[in-house]
């Protein structure tokens, strides 16, 4: 029988594929991807591909259709194996394969799942993903045929590559670990095992059901049990991943979040002592404390669009040696690989911690103090949301105000910025909003909630938002 396939359109993302199980995605989606994939593998001349799968429930059985679907296409398939994210990308580039698919809900609810791909070990994402759900939606794949497969534990050769990049001697640091019943768990295990110090390790069971708190550390609920732990416990830090461990949290020795932008200001001037006047990437939520803290260290900032696939070809382009979102991604191009991995910057930050005179909180304390929201998330139908970011674009430009169009809008004032984006993956608008004052953020405030109504938008709310740094 010829294939055809095709998908829920509201499964095709700007950078993966994902849905809700059973309902917007299936096991013959999952098939359908393999088929598809694996035929544009085939084209550009390839032949392998590299499979994992993170820990939730529905994640093997969709591992298993992806891999009938691949071969299908004559592809030889290598199995990873459940793990992080990260180390489906580190196996592909060090097996040079042709391509990869990590089966991953990353922090979304437990009933989600996703794809996430590497073609040629670059990112697969945008018009790519559009073309492959045309290509299956009309059956234009290769012949079938009856590829291969096998199965690498690459789990002790990654995590060996993780050590050898532990740069802060033989200073026993006492570190608190939130898995949150994530893909990491046996990865991480192998590692708090051959790193110096006392390593207390939270929720490290895999759990699809993640029972301890849902898997985002950039939402300050779910970093609460690692906070009490890390007091408890008179830890020097503390680190928590998201569901595939692409992303980063961290708590300092007093309880304090250090949020993605300061953490990158702390990589960031490590780093650039090494490598002087290089290119370091943020996307436009992040706060200006940290673009002007790259350009101090002699480092050159750069402002970029939000989303992993974003940042990496920005990476590519412009030779960054190391990147970070809001969003607790962080890409490190100094002795790595150029791709998002919390396991390697937690190795990473832990090495500058080491050679610290003091204390992390010191450092947090140090950067500037600014009045500013932690990113607002707020109800918008798909069909209307970069409308209502166009509109504002259009109204300020008029205005004559000082507006960045890299993703969104970036409005820059005598008060400090306030950003409005479309989300690329959710039925939602955008914001933040930083000041160097509590005044300056109520009027930031008011003039994003000014330009919503004049858009027919409710503002979100705003209650607590000066509460970050």
């Amino acid at each position: 029988m010829a294939f055809r396939h095709r998908f829920d359109p509201t499964s095709l993302r700007e950078y993966d594929i994902r849905g809700i199980v059973g309902k917007t995605l299936t096991t013959e989606d999952a098939y359908a991807i393999g088929r598809t994939f694996g035929s544009i593998i085939a084209r550009n001349g390839g032949t392998t591909l590299v499979v994992g799968y993170d820990g939730r429930l529905s994640s093997p059985v969709l591992e298993a259709a992806v891999v009938k679907g691949a071969r299908a296409s004559g592809m030889d398939v290598i199995r990873m194996g459940r793990g992080p994210t990260p180390m489906l990308y580190f196996a592909s580039m060090t097996l040079k394969a042709d391509g990869a698919i990590m089966v991953t809900g990353s922090h979304n609810p437990p009933d989600h799942n996703g794809f996430k791909m590497m073609l040629a070990n670059r990112p697969f994402f945008g018009e790519q993903i559009s073309e492959l759900g045309r290509l299956s939606e009309t059956g234009d794949v290769v012949a079938q045929a009856t590829g291969s497969v096998r199965t690498v534990d690459i789990a002790p050769r990654y995590v060996e590559r993780l050590l050898q990049d532990w740069d802060g001697g033989e200073r026993q640091l006492r570190v608190v670990w939130d898995n949150g019943h994530g893909a990491a768990g046996e990865a991480l295990s192998l590692l708090v095992r051959k790193l110096p110090g006392v390593h207390i390790v939270l929720n490290g069971e895999i759990d699809g059901h993640f029972p301890a708190h849902h898997p985002d550390p950039t939402i300050i609920g779910n970093l609460q049990q690692l906070i009490a732990a890390v007091k408890a416990e008179n830890a020097d830090l503390g680190i928590a991943f998201d569901g595939d461990a692409d992303r980063i949290g961290v708590v300092d020795n007093t309880g304090q979040v250090l949020w993605a932008d300061q953490l990158l200001a702390v990589l960031a001037r490590d780093v650039l002592r090494d490598h002087a006047g290089a290119t370091v990437i943020a996307d436009v939520k992040a706060s200006q404390v940290l673009f002007d803290a790259v350009d101090q260290a002699g480092g050159h900032s750069v402002m970029w669009g939000s989303g992993h696939s974003l940042i990496k070809a920005k990476m590519a382009e412009t030779g960054a040696v190391l990147a970070g979102e809001m969003s607790g991604h962080i890409f490190f191009a100094d002795r790595w690989y150029g791709f998002d991995d919390a396991l390697y910057a937690a190795v990473r930050l832990l090495g500058i911690v080491a050679r610290l005179s003091g204390p992390l909180s010191n450092v947090r304390r140090a950067l500037p103090h600014m009045f500013s929201t932690p990113e607002l998330r707020f109800d918008c139908a798909d069909t209307r949301k970069f409308d209502v970011v166009a509109e504002v674009a259009a109204r300020l430009r008029e205005s004559g105000a000082r507006v960045s169009l890299i993703d969104g809008v970036r409005v820059t004032t005598d008060d400090g910025w306030w950003l409005l984006r479309a989300s690329n993956t959710q039925a939602m608008l955008v914001a933040r909003i930083e000041s160097g004052t509590r005044t300056g953020l109520l009027r930031l405030q008011a003039e994003l909630a000014a330009q919503l109504a004049d858009s027919g938008v409710d503002a979100p709310d705003f209650q607590g938002a000066d509460t970050r740094h």
